[in-house]
């Protein structure tokens, strides 16, 4: 294994954990820069998403009906080809409603290509599996 596939290793898993930060702590221009500007994002609703901005627009108007979101991340399965990665993902996203307080839990798995722009790995697809949802 050389150094570069373990530093792309590190670098790819980092991307993930920026993208629950920035939405976890509000932080629009971090959540912003996880994306290459023409990604596209599947199964998140009905829509399909193109282009970062859009996508971006969408979270940050479904955050309005949340207090607070947690997105807790399992280890990151990757396969690395050059200057493209596949990478599985498992969340837990713990979602805090606004209106009756009560809490929009989601178990699934993300489903994330990524490549490298300007020495930075970016997403160019990202699609949700859900594997359970839950109410209270």
């Amino acid at each position: 294994m050389s150094e570069q596939y373990s530093l792309d290793r590190i670098a790819l898993q980092d991307v993930m954990l920026n993208y629950a930060a920035g939405v976890d702590q509000l932080e629009r221009d971090r959540y912003r820069q996880c994306f290459a500007d023409d990604v596209e994002v599947f199964n998140f609703g009905e829509e399909v998403y193109r282009g970062a901005d859009a996508w971006v627009d969408y979270v940050w108007k479904a955050l309005d009906g949340f207090s607070a979101t947690q997105h807790l991340l399992g280890p990151q399965l990757a396969t690395i080809e050059g200057d493209t990665a596949s990478t599985r993902s498992d969340v837990q996203a713990l979602h805090f409603l606004v209106n009756d307080g009560g809490r929009f839990i989601l178990w699934a798995t993300y489903l994330t290509e990524m490549r490298k722009e300007d020495g930075q790995w970016k997403i160019s697809r990202h699609e949700l599996s859900v594997r359970g949802t839950s109410n209270d």
